[in-house]
C-alpha cells in the first residue's frame, strides 16, 4: 500500500507540473496568435513563468468575501480539485494497484460532477452576479457533456471494451485515431470547452 500511496503522490505532484507548464504553452500560443509574445520576462523566454505564477498565489493575500457562505466557498476549490486528479487514477499506467473492468463509465461519471463545483463556487460566494456567471458556465458545460459523451459511446461501440487498460493496447494495435479523424476534431474542441480553456473560458469571467 506504501509504495502505491508514494506513487500516486509523485504522478500526482508531476501532473500539477506539466499542467502548470501545459498552461504556459497555452498563454505562448495565443500570443502569437495575436500577433505578440506572450510570457517572457521571467528567466529565459519566460520558461519559469508557471513557478513565479504558483508563488504568487501562495503568497497572496487571503480574500473572503463578507456575505459568501464559508464553508461551501472554502471546500469547493477543493473538491473541484480532487476530482481532477481523482481521473488520472483511471489512466492506464506501470504502477496500477487495479484494473477497472468500467473504467469508461466511472470516467463520465466523475467528469460530470465537475458542473456542481462550478454551480456551487458561484452559490457560496452569495453574489447575484457569481451565481448568474456559474450558471452561464454550467449551461455550457452541460451542453458539450452531452456531445463527449455521444463521441465517447460511438469510440466505445468502435472497440467494444470500457476498460482504459485494455483501449490502450487496442489503440497500439489499431489505428483507431484514422478511423474516426472527424471525431478527433470534435474531441479536442468539446475538451476545450469541458476545461473552460480559451475560447470557451465563461467561468473565469
Amino acid at each position: 500500500i506504501i509504495p502505491h500511496m508514494i506513487s500516486t503522490l509523485i504522478t500526482y505532484l508531476l501532473i500539477l507540473l506539466g499542467v502548470a507548464f501545459f498552461t504556459l504553452l497555452e498563454r505562448k500560443a495565443l500570443g502569437y496568435f495575436q500577433i505578440r509574445k506572450g510570457p517572457n520576462k521571467v528567466g529565459i523566454m519566460g520558461i519559469p513563468q508557471p513557478l513565479a505564477d504558483a508563488l504568487k498565489l501562495f503568497v497572496k493575500e487571503w480574500v473572503m468575501p463578507t456575505s459568501s457562505n464559508y464553508l461551501p466557498f472554502i471546500l469547493t476549490p477543493m473538491i473541484m480539485l480532487i476530482l481532477a486528479l481523482s481521473l488520472w487514477q483511471l489512466f492506464p499506467s506501470f504502477m496500477l494497484s487495479f484494473q477497472m473492468i468500467l473504467g469508461m463509465l466511472l470516467f463520465l461519471c466523475i467528469s460530470s460532477l465537475t458542473v456542481y463545483t462550478t454551480l456551487m463556487a458561484g452559490w457560496a460566494s452569495n453574489s447575484k452576479y457569481a451565481l448568474l456567471g456559474a450558471i452561464r458556465a454550467m449551461a455550457q458545460t452541460i451542453s458539450y457533456e452531452v456531445t463527449m459523451t455521444l463521441i465517447i459511446i460511438f469510440y466505445l461501440f468502435l472497440i467494444m471494451q470500457m476498460d482504459m487498460v485494455t483501449i490502450r493496447s487496442i489503440n497500439a494495435s489499431m489505428p483507431t485515431l484514422a478511423l474516426s479523424a472527424p471525431l478527433a476534431v470534435m474531441w479536442t474542441i468539446v475538451i476545450l470547452a469541458e476545461t473552460n480553456r480559451a475560447p470557451f473560458d465563461f467561468a473565469e469571467g
